[in-house]
């Protein structure tokens, strides 16, 4: 997703800390040319043409629905956070320290024999507590229990920023309550849905059947859990919908809700969410909430009952025992994703640990793997690709001054966030036990959603991170209008110490670009300098910047997936935006570079340009099963690797000065008038 890109006019001050070692010694292990297929012409499949080799010899593992440069590199970590673990496994801690909670609740995640001595029994006391409710008061109470819990029945709730007024965090309702991973697959009578729900409901039955009851009364249940999460399904927003900042902004107080969804009792909700009545509150689908009242009306308290204690064992069976957690990897692995076996346990229970106790681990990630000259170089880049987007900005033929201005005033205002944050979450309080997974994973939530809603109506806090130190990724905020880049994707094939600028340029430098772009994407643009949803564009400049960026939707509409199933430029608009912006800035930083280095000589036969896009290929290379891809088309707001790669590259006037051999008439070319520019 990106590029290192460049040390502008001081590579001494970053990747020149090498220069010197670079220029006696430049390796050649971060572009191999057999990882290409020059069998395949540029112009026809750039990405197989970068990434044929690698592909035809790195086949899909059972594990993976998918195996790439990203599957590689979180091996790589997971061999890291492990060594993390045993250490802390190893050594007696004081309770409530990072070591004794990273070690016992790993260790929880291993004690597969007090997991499968327990079975089912540690939801025993909710199933009660369930089939005790005998109205909508208690219904709405329980909800907000599990809720709290992280099994998020129904809908879900969250702090976070007002859009209109970024200095305040308030409470706010989003749908949910589908075991389908998307509200299409309900909704839709294409052979793959149908085929899904089918499969969903047999999934449904089977788990009850696991639980206790017997087959005709999970067929029962199966078919009203299913008739009940339709219902849902039709009220609630599609991604395209969900992805408009407008339309998923509706300010009101407890008044307000009450009189949207007046059947729900929200006081009882509340209190069971321990959460005072707040000031105000964002709901983002009215609709939703609208149709969830009707149906507190007109759905059985009975079905209602069944749902929770479905939504409570599906969200709890990865940590019960193996005839539960083997069942929901059936479907939600193998029958959605295609993959044909799960992790070894070590790795589920790793990850898991990971996920509950996310800034404990990074502390220690940090510590033992993120040296801190790796975060004074990452500080240089990213001030660099900033003044190679601020000249682009300035250099726009399409965009008037005023607007220019205020782009140019918001990119000054981005705050980047490198490594991991300057103060630690304190995770002291969680109660972790070395024989209790399921409970260390309930106590994990509970903290996280306490602390959570402990914001509301608080001021926000600008220091907070939203992704953990050990994640490789990056992402950037448009309400905090910043960029942040996690310590772990300072690694290959993100970053390599001993490759030349052309391979980090086209790397983790299209990384920053792409991050930079995603606050002048189709929907990060709406939001101001300082993060408020303010539309701050003149018309003129709104029309043009549409005109350019349907051409990317028409492209990214074309690119054919299977012979029914294309990708969906508007669904993936911004992120298509932020891919050719970020190469567009990474490339022209790249440039500097040169300018100021030098060009250096050809390696392996291939230019430093060659190099740098070759470099931006190899970062999506992956094998992918068919499932997962048609389960991605249909949920990602990220396009397939393959066409991140042969889509943004055929509108730069670059490549193709890069790579003459691409010509008119072939499969990929785009005529220059046909180009999408936009930053």
């Amino acid at each position: 997703m990106n590029k290192m890109r460049n040390l502008l006019l001081l590579l001494a001050a970053t990747l020149s800390l090498f220069s010197c070692m670079q220029k006696e010694k430049l390796t050649n292990n971060a572009i191999d040319p057999a990882h290409m297929d020059k069998q395949v012409q540029a112009g026809e499949d750039f990405y197989r043409y970068a990434n044929g080799g690698w592909m035809n010899n790195h086949p899909i593992p059972d594990e993976y629905s998918r195996y790439g440069s990203f599957t590689e590199l979180y091996e790589q970590n997971l061999d890291k956070l492990k060594s993390i673990v045993d250490e802390a496994s190893a050594t007696t801690s004081a309770k409530g320290t990072v070591a004794q909670q990273i070690g016992d609740f790993y260790k929880s995640g291993m004690d597969t024999t007090a997991i499968e001595a327990a079975g089912i029994t540690p939801l025993n006391a909710d199933f009660e507590a369930i089939s005790a409710i005998s109205n909508t008061s208690d219904l709405a109470s329980a909800i907000g229990k599990y809720q709290r819990m992280g099994a998020y029945p129904v809908f879900y709730p969250f702090s976070g920023q007002d859009k209109k007024n970024t200095d305040i965090v308030l409470f706010q309702l989003n749908q949910g309550g589908l075991g389908l991973p998307d509200r299409d697959y309900y909704v839709q009578d294409d052979a793959r849905s149908k085929e899904l729900r089918a499969a969903y409901q047999d999934y449904i039955s089977d788990m009850l059947i696991i639980s206790g009851d017997d087959e005709e009364e999970a067929q029962k249940k199966a078919q009203q859990i299913l008739a009940l999460e339709t219902q849902l399904a039709k009220a609630s927003f599609t991604r395209k919908e969900n992805r408009d900042p407008e339309a998923t902004y509706t300010k009101t107080d407890l008044d307000g809700l009450k009189k949207m969804a007046p059947s729900f009792g929200w006081e009882a909700y509340l209190e069971a969410l321990k959460v005072s009545e707040p000031e105000a509150l964002i709901v983002r689908q009215p609709r939703f909430f609208e149709n969830l009242s009707n149906m507190m009306e007109r759905v059985s308290i009975d079905d209602w009952k069944t749902y929770l204690q479905w939504r409570l064992l599906n969200a709890s069976a990865s940590a019960l025992s193996k005839d539960f957690e083997q069942r929901r990897f059936a479907f939600y692995g193998t029958t959605l994703s295609g993959q044909p076996a799960q992790q070894e346990r070590w790795k589920r229970s790793l990850e898991r640990t990971g996920n509950a106790l996310g800034e404990a681990f990074g502390q220690l990630f940090v510590e033992k793997y993120f040296p801190p000259e790796a975060k004074i170089r990452m500080v240089k880049l990213v001030a660099n690709l900033k003044e190679s987007m601020g000249e682009r900005i300035q250099n726009l033929d399409w965009m008037e001054e005023e607007t220019k201005g205020k782009a140019l005033e918001k990119l000054a205002s981005m705050n980047v966030k490198i490594g991991y944050p300057d103060e630690w979450i304190d995770y002291s309080a969680v109660e972790i036990k070395p024989d209790n997974y399921l409970q260390n994973i309930r106590n994990a939530n509970v903290f996280d959603f306490d602390r959570e809603m402990a914001k509301i109506d608080k001021p926000v806090d600008r220091g907070e991170w939203g992704m953990f130190p050990q994640t490789v990724n990056a992402y950037y905020s448009p309400t905090m209008n910043e960029i942040v880049f996690p310590a772990a994707i300072l690694q290959p094939p993100f970053f390599y110490m001993d490759a030349d600028d052309a391979v980090n340029y086209g790397a983790i430098g299209v990384v920053i670009g792409h991050e930079m772009t995603h606050g002048f994407d189709d929907q990060g643009r709406k939001y101001d300098k300082n993060g408020n949803l303010n539309g701050w564009w003149t018309d003129n400049d709104a029309n043009a910047f549409e005109e350019r960026t349907q051409k990317l939707v028409d492209q990214f509409n074309n690119f054919m997936v299977f012979d029914s199933l294309h990708v969906d430029g508007e669904l993936t608009l911004g992120e298509n935006i932020a891919d050719l912006g970020g190469l567009n800035i990474s490339w022209q930083a790249f440039q500097k570079a040169l300018e100021e280095n030098g060009r250096p000589d050809d390696i392996a036969g291939l230019t430093p340009e060659q190099r740098f896009f070759l470099s931006y290929a190899q970062v999506w290379r992956q094998n992918i099963r068919d499932k997962e891809l048609m389960r991605r088309i249909k949920e990602d707001v990220h396009s397939p690797g393959e066409f991140r790669v042969n889509g943004p590259l055929f509108n730069m006037a670059e490549f193709y000065t890069a790579f003459p051999e691409v010509e008119n008439g072939e499969k990929l070319f785009i005529a220059e008038e046909d180009r999408a520019k936009i930053w």
